[in-house]
């Protein structure tokens, strides 16, 4: 099931204005993976924030944007045409036979971005996803993708202290309060509330991520026939250690 967040058109609509372009510095890292390669799969691309700056910054080849929610996706095809959007996930493939099934090594690049990645709860739901990362692939394409790094417990910043506010639609003042809500095993569950200035009352999302590290992370791409070629901390590529607050994996087909 989708969250929320994703799935409500009038979160959906919000979703650009609290993740602008250049919100982080994963932008830049991404969109630099994505202008240096022919043909791209950005999987969980939400509203295709990536895909779209990279078809703006002149990128000529082919570019889709996979994404169970509908909304996030609706958004993005009033942006541009020129991007093939999916509604669909890696592993059932398009809903509804909306489109042709990915093919297999279609693509030299997929790509995880926003910390998708810590959606699949379990280790079946990661190998299925792994897998079909794999088979998407070409036989020298390259998989990237991101998760946070469980150790420096990042979850504990979830709180109503750091509430974030921005200029919304039409200029409406718009809030986003996380609240933490428990932690089993390397599961994380919180909710994300969001209101409007106009709004009769607040919409509330529950969502749930795993939190992997490294080790755990990389035997299950290996199970799933992907190589770690290297990994970062930090979107300056800067090493992994104990205290990165990312895990930024590059893979390759075994």
């Amino acid at each position: 099931m989708v969250d929320r967040c994703f799935s409500h058109p009038d979160l959906a609509e919000l979703y650009d204005y609290f993740d602008h372009w250049q919100v982080s510095p994963q932008d830049d890292f991404y969109l630099d993976l994505v202008m240096g390669a022919r043909s791209v799969l950005d999987v969980g691309c939400g509203t295709g924030k990536i895909q779209r700056v990279a078809r703006e910054r002149g990128h000529t080849g082919r570019l889709v944007g996979l994404d169970p929610a509908e909304a996030m996706l609706e958004v993005g095809r009033r942006e541009r045409d020129d991007i093939e959007w999916i509604l669909g996930d890696l592993v059932a493939g398009p809903y509804e036979g909306e489109a042709e099934p990915l093919e297999e090594g279609g693509f030299d690049l997929v790509i995880m971005s926003g910390h998708a990645f810590q959606v699949f709860l379990t280790d079946e739901e990661v190998h299925a996803n792994l897998a079909a990362v794999r088979r998407v692939l070409t036989d020298d394409g390259r998989f990237v993708f991101e998760t946070r790094n469980p150790a420096v417990r990042g979850w504990e910043a979830w709180n109503p202290e750091r509430a974030r506010t921005v200029a919304g639609p039409d200029g409406h003042r718009a809030t986003c309060v996380h609240r933490l809500r428990g932690v089993e095993g390397d599961l994380v569950t919180f909710t994300s509330g969001f209101s409007v200035e106009g709004w009769a009352q607040s919409q509330v999302s529950r969502s749930t991520l795993r939190f992997l590290d490294a080790e755990t992370l990389n035997v299950l791409l290996a199970g799933a026939g992907l190589a770690v070629s290297a990994q970062y901390g930090y979107w300056d590529r800067s090493p992994l250690t104990g205290t990165s607050p990312e895990i930024i994996t590059f893979a390759r087909p075994a």
